[in-house]
């Protein structure tokens, strides 16, 4: 029954469940789904896919997370955090949006359902621990800054080319909104923030962001927002033209013949073998890239591709020649992108598009500014599209995408595994996080195994319906807890009004402004930002709080390489667990105001001359064991009359074999040199490595006590035998045990 119970988690909600609750969770579904369904498109551009596949994303992972997770309210489904680590991890593999990049982010939602599966069925939850609240902290400020900056150009209805880093990338917004801006798209985006701004304080319970995404949808259809316009090539009154785009066509038909190579293999890749590096330098000459951007035509372009790139893929020179023809596409798009154009209306003499500058006096225009739309692929001579308006979602697929398991490729997932493991473990802090804060209200039990199981089987089940990978989502959880939701079947109707969504709205969603979305995903961010959070973290430790900074300012500096940044906060919290676990304090103790036994050191205590209390905080290891060693010999040496030595160990909850050694060889080392030693407080654990050591018969039996009080009071009269002390400042341990302020000592 308890098998049952872990594997199919969800037959629990349906003791005692009635109509009642049903509708409940009917209505708090789709309320989920009003949120979830405009949010889900926002966050696929944001991971660099197109927009319905935010609606895939939300079709299966909501449902099945909801169905062998533990938390009846959490909302699953594409996120902001998650979604730009999946643009980060897969931009350097393949051009977004391409078919190789939508290609990789399935598969990245594979490895990473997997990675999440495979720890919850192991039990071994435990390993999120490894990102520490201040990593954590760090990273998502940093992370929602990085999200809200790159929606910019949208917001301003610019475009620009991608820097090395993200601050060049926004300097490059800045600087092209401040020479342009596309008012209209400006305007959209304020429409969207005023109107979800206002409902939610006017009214939390309503979909602001639905109703947005319907008022500026609504709007921009009537109003005409979209305004393309097509023209031949030779039509476009402006210099070079042709040849630029040409050149631009052909960098990208490199770049996609790239993707391909490094994305499958063919049977004239394996069957190259030696020789490969000599005859690529010898096809390419001193530039790889001029076979791919002269020659008289693409067909002959196209005809030896695969064979020279395979070539190069055995050679290692596959990276280089990807990154020159990224830079090569840049640098055409971004002339294609500086030109302007005038139109002279259908009707008029020289009626047609011509370079600003260019038109003939007298001609009159629309008085638009009139663009070249270009993106990832290859241009159109005969039919260019030129923009006077602003962009819009466009046409989306209708209906559901086909099941089927993803592609597999060993040579990607080598790639892709670090990025996994990440996007693993953030999307499961973030899950687990949100699933314990709604339990604390609603006083069900959370078992983080099994939400990494839930969170495996909706990221595992989500690829082969073409999903990327998605994990818990705070507003849209809390959304669901408002509504009242009582179990995961308000997470199943969820994902049922999404199939009915993509069955029958889909053609409703083209003219939504693209400006409308990133507003909804800088919106969506602003809960991101926690600057509470480094004061907290400052507050508890210093160095909590100078980690959790220094990844706020890596991840930002190493932006788009979100991994680098994280990497950074992992490997300081480790090194300073390390060094906290090689040097653990090790205090000296004596008696307080109070009665109590404080470290002497932070308290100002004056100490006895003859007994040392000896407090080492924390398990003794291979680590630290010669640090206790190091401590010992120091106070023997700085204090010349100590006579006995009793080590606390209250706080050692553990011991090696190289610990174990250590303490053997310090009992000899401080009674060759004449001071007695005994032990305190030892608990369980450590006692049985002494029994079976049998150093606990090096130690003597009647040297270990159960508590630093008896410890004292044992050994005080020999240790101070003669003594030249006025008063010891440990005399009220000698107090009988009968003595009403010795009470309740153990």
């Amino acid at each position: 029954m308890s098998l049952i119970k872990h594997a199919l988690p969800f037959l629990s909600w349906f003791r005692g469940y009635g109509w009642p609750d049903l509708k409940i969770d009917l209505i708090a579904g789709l309320t989920v789904a009003l949120v979830l369904i405009p949010q889900s498109m926002a966050y696929a551009q944001l991971a660099g896919l197109p927009a319905h596949y935010g609606l895939y994303a939300s079709f299966l992972p909501p449902m099945l997370a909801a169905l062998f997770g533990s938390s009846r309210q959490l909302a699953t489904g594409p996120v902001a955090v998650v979604s730009l680590m999946t643009s980060a991890a897969l931009e350097p593999m393949a051009t977004v949006g391409s078919q190789g990049f939508i290609g990789y982010a399935i598969l990245l939602a594979l490895m990473v359902g997997g990675f999440q599966f495979a720890v919850g069925a192991l039990r071994l939850g435990v390993v999120v621990n490894f990102l520490s609240h201040p990593v954590v902290n760090g990273f998502t400020n940093a992370a929602a800054l990085i999200i809200a900056t790159s929606q910019l150009s949208k917001i301003f209805g610019v475009s620009v080319e991608s820097g090395e880093h993200h601050y060049e990338t926004v300097a490059r917004v800045v600087s092209a909104a401040s020479d342009w801006t596309h008012v209209p798209t400006l305007l959209m985006a304020v429409a969207a923030f005023a109107i979800m701004y206002g409902l939610r304080k006017l009214n939390p319970r309503l979909p602001n962001v639905l109703i947005a995404v319907v008022i500026t949808t609504a709007l921009s259809a009537i109003i005409g927002y979209e305004n393309n316009q097509t023209a031949p090539v030779d039509s476009i009154r402006s210099v070079d033209l042709a040849e630029r785009v040409e050149a631009f066509n052909r960098a990208v038909i490199a770049r996609k013949a790239i993707d391909e190579v490094r994305s499958t293999r063919d049977a004239t890749t394996a069957a190259i073998t030696n020789g490969t590096t000599e005859f690529c330098q010898r096809c390419h000459g001193a530039r790889p890239l001029d076979r791919f951007n002269a020659g008289p035509s693409q067909h002959d372009l196209q005809v030896d591709t695969n064979r020279l790139l395979a070539l190069h893929q055995l050679a290692g020179l596959l990276d280089a020649h990807a990154a020159e023809v990224k830079e090569r596409v840049g640098e055409t798009r971004t002339e294609l992108r500086s030109l302007v154009f005038d139109r002279v209306p259908d009707g008029e003499p020289g009626a047609g598009f011509y370079e600003r500058g260019s038109t003939p006096v007298g001609l009159p225009t629309d008085g638009r500014r009139w663009r070249l739309s270009v993106g990832n692929r290859p241009l159109e001579p005969d039919g260019l599209v030129l923009m006077g308006g602003g962009s819009v979602v466009g046409q989306i697929p209708r209906g559901l995408p086909g099941i089927e398991l993803p592609r597999v490729d060993l040579g990607a997932m080598s790639k892709l595994f670090m990025p996994a493991v990440i996007i693993s473990l953030l999307g499961f802090m973030e899950a687990i996080s949100i699933a314990k804060a709604m339990a604390a209200k609603t006083g069900q039990r959370v078992d983080p195994n099994q939400e990494l199981i839930g969170q495996g089987v909706a990221n595992i089940f989500g690829s082969m319906a073409l999903s990327y990978p998605t994990s818990g989502s705070f507003s849209r959880s809390a959304v669901n807890l408002q509504a009242g939701a009582r179990t995961g079947l308000s997470s199943v109707f969820t994902s049922l009004a999404v199939v009915i969504a993509l069955l029958f709205f889909t053609p409703l969603l083209y003219h939504l402004p693209q400006s409308v979305l990133a507003a909804v995903i800088m919106m969506a961010v602003i809960g991101l930002v926690n600057v509470s959070g480094f004061v907290h973290a400052w507050r508890a430790q210093w160095y909590d709080g100078a980690i959790s900074v220094i990844t706020f300012v890596a991840t930002l500096g190493f932006a788009p390489h979100l991994d680098r940044g994280i990497m950074v906060g992992v490997i300081l919290s480790l090194g300073v667990f390390l060094y906290k676990s090689m040097r653990p304090t090790v205090t000296s103790l004596s008696r307080h105001g109070d009665d109590s036994m404080r470290s002497a050191l932070v308290h100002g205590l004056e100490e006895c001359i003859y007994i040392d209390l000896v407090r080492f905080d924390g398990p003794l290891f291979f680590a630290n064991a010669t640090y206790l060693e190091d401590q010992i010999n120091e106070r023997l040496r700085a204090k010349s009359e100590l006579r006995h030595i009793i080590i606390v160990s209250n706080a050692i909850s553990d011991i090696d074999a190289s610990g174990e050694e250590a303490l053997s060889l310090l009992v000899d080392r401080i009674r060759s040199s004449g001071v007695e030693i005994s032990f305190s407080g030892v608990n369980e654990s450590v006692l049985q490595v002494l029994e079976r050591t049998h150093l606990i018969e090096r130690i003597g039996r009647d040297r270990i006590f159960p508590t630093m009080e008896r410890a004292v009071r044992a050994v005080h009269a020999d240790a101070h035998a003669n003594s030249r002390e006025s008063s010891c400042p440990l005399a009220s341990v000698l107090r009988p045990v009968d003595d009403p302020a010795r009470k309740g000592e153990a």
